[in-house]
C-alpha cells in the first residue's frame, strides 16, 4: 500500500485560505487524523472541520483541495474517525450557504471572495470520489456503512 498523504506537499496551502486564515495548518491536521490516536485523531477532525466547512455548511477556499485527502484517510482502516470523515464529506457535498445567499442577494457575487465557486469546487470534488463508496460500502464496520450510504444517497441527487 501506498503511504498515505504522500501528495500534500502539491497543494500550495499557504497561497489558499480556510476559515481562521491561511490553510497552511491543514496538512499537520490531516496527518494527526491519519496517524493519532483515537482522541486525537478526533480533535485533530474536529479542527479541521471548523477550517473547512464550518457548522457544518459554510465551505472555504482550501475546502476543495483538502477533500481528496479525506477520501484517502476514509479508505484507510487503520484511521479511527472514518465515521467523522465520512459525515464531513457528506456536508461538505450538501453545502449551499454561499449559494443560497447569493441567490438571495447577487450583489455577494461581485465580492472578491468567490465563496460560491469555492461551494462548487468543493462539491464537485466530493462528486469525483464517489467511486470510493463501493469499497466503503462493504465494510464490516456498520456505522461506517450507514454514513456511506447517506453520503451515496447525497451524491444521487
Amino acid at each position: 500500500m501506498a503511504t498515505p498523504l504522500r501528495n500534500l506537499e502539491r497543494v500550495s496551502w499557504g497561497e489558499i485560505k480556510d476559515s481562521k486564515g491561511s490553510a497552511e495548518a491543514i496538512p499537520f491536521l490531516l496527518n494527526t487524523v491519519a496517524w493519532g490516536d483515537a482522541a486525537t485523531a478526533r480533535a485533530a477532525l474536529q479542527d479541521l472541520r471548523e477550517r473547512i466547512c464550518q457548522f457544518g455548511f459554510v465551505v472555504e477556499q482550501a475546502t476543495a483541495a483538502t477533500v481528496p485527502f479525506l477520501w484517502e484517510l476514509a479508505e484507510l482502516p487503520q484511521v479511527t474517525c472514518r465515521v467523522q470523515i465520512i459525515q464531513l464529506l457528506r456536508d461538505i457535498a450538501e453545502a449551499r450557504q454561499w449559494e443560497r445567499t447569493a441567490a438571495a442577494y447577487p450583489k455577494l457575487l461581485n465580492r472578491r471572495e468567490n465563496w460560491v465557486g469555492w461551494e462548487r469546487e468543493a462539491r464537485q470534488a466530493v462528486r469525483a470520489h464517489r467511486g470510493t463508496l463501493q469499497h466503503l460500502l462493504a465494510e464490516p464496520d456498520t456505522e461506517l456503512v450507514r454514513v456511506t450510504a447517506e453520503l451515496a444517497t447525497t451524491l444521487a441527487d
